[in-house]
């Protein structure tokens, strides 16, 4: 089979030599995180509900969830919610198959909670949070797609967006968040799982701006939250050697007024306790990044059907063809792929699938060219591996 693929050199300067970069990752206790989080939990529970039940992934879209903050009054040794986060599951599901009724509401109720408890670690789901469901039916057409014992049709006329590998600065902030989480937050149970990190480098200098909100319940005093604070500065600092020899600084809540007794205390671990609304595809790309040096989809990756959403599919799958293409290809500096799809043709056969590549100095491109074809075409050859992966929870989206 012929496919559209292309693969040019691409003349700028690689990501790494450029004077200022920034990069951004909002943690998963942060709300637009924790609607992506909510998102793809109930989707992946819904394909195994429908393969369970009807031995097939039957239409769906969970992409539109929403939280509405609550109200909190935090403290040091304690505070409470005082009135609940609101989270809406919305969205599309088949309901019904060859006669046979598929709870989805149901599943997807009981997935969510399940991912809030196994992902914010002080809530109270008795008290804290609601948890509402509004699944509408998806429409016969659509479904029927699903049904064909084929290469998927595309839903949509639309493209996704990778890039390889990380940049130092990339590397440091998505690892900052997790290993907080991971790591420190085992012998420092005050650190919530709302964590932003904003990181900027000029040049060989490093600012990582860290927002945390801190769980009153684990600090004692405001001198104890100011040695939180210190001992995470320490530790990311120390975490950022690992990857960079470039002078790294590291601020945490920098909002905080000590004098006044003004901190970002929290109930629960996360700001939608308190004012933070939350929404999917607000947040991470399916990178796990924010990174407006790169080329970037607008589209959410969460929540989406992996079957036929190109919306989803595209997104992961060029990011993977990015990482392969960078191991298979080691005079590749950076590389950049984008593929678009055209509604109703077979989603192995995009219009176009386009590697930019900055090739090392005094390489062959010719033979960056062919060895990228050869990576993109299996890929493409092979596409549905992308929705074994999603529906395993082989990969990230968010």
């Amino acid at each position: 089979m012929i496919r559209n693929i292309k693969v040019e050199h691409l003349v700028e300067t690689p990501v790494e030599k450029q004077q200022i970069e920034l990069v951004e990752r909002k943690g998963i206790g942060h709300p637009d995180s924790i609607s992506d989080g909510l998102a793809e939990a109930v989707s992946r529970a819904l394909c195994k509900e429908y393969i369970e039940k009807c031995g097939v992934v039957l239409h769906h879209n969970t992409d539109e969830t929403q939280i509405v903050a609550g109200r909190s009054n935090p403290q040091f040794g304690g505070g409470e919610v005082i009135k609940p986060i609101y989270t809406l599951l919305v969205g599309r599901a088949t309901k019904e198959f060859d006669g046979q009724e598929i709870a989805a509401e149901a599943v997807a109720v009981e997935a969510a909670r399940k991912y809030v408890k196994n992902t914010i670690a002080d809530i109270d789901l008795e008290r804290d949070m609601i948890i509402d469901c509004k699944l509408g039916t998806g429409s016969s057409d659509l479904r029927d797609v699903f049904n064909r014992e084929q290469i998927p049709m595309a839903n949509d006329t639309s493209f996704g967006v990778g890039h390889a590998p990380f940049s130092e600065l990339e590397t440091i902030v998505y690892n900052t968040e997790r290993m907080l989480i991971t790591d420190l937050k085992k012998t420092i149970p005050g650190i919530g799982e709302d964590i932003k990190v904003m990181g900027l480098r000029d040049g060989d200098d490093m600012t990582l701006t860290i927002g945390c909100g801190i769980v009153g319940r684990h600090v004692d005093d405001l001198d104890h939250y100011i040695n939180i604070k210190e001992e995470m500065q320490d530790y990311v600092v120390d975490l950022a050697g690992k990857y960079t020899d470039r002078n790294v600084v590291a601020h945490v809540n920098t909002a905080d007024k000590i004098e006044e007794g003004s901190v970002f205390l929290t109930v629960t671990g996360t700001s939608a306790e308190m004012g933070d609304d939350g929404s999917v595809g607000r947040g991470n790309r399916c990178n796990g990044l924010i990174t407006p040096n790169r080329p970037m989809s607008m589209e959410a990756t969460s929540g989406k059907n992996p079957i036929n959403h190109i919306g989803k599919i595209y997104n992961l799958l060029s990011t993977q063809m990015a990482k392969d293409i960078v191991k298979a290809v080691p005079d590749v500096e950076d590389v950049y792929v984008r593929i678009l799809s055209q509604i109703g043709q077979p989603i192995d056969q995009p219009l176009v699938a386009s590697a930019q590549v900055i090739p090392k100095d005094g390489t062959n491109f010719a033979t960056i060219r062919s060895e990228s074809e050869v990576v993109i075409d299996d890929w493409l050859e092979n596409i549905t591996k992308i929705t074994d992966m999603v529906i395993n929870g082989e990969l990230d989206t968010f």
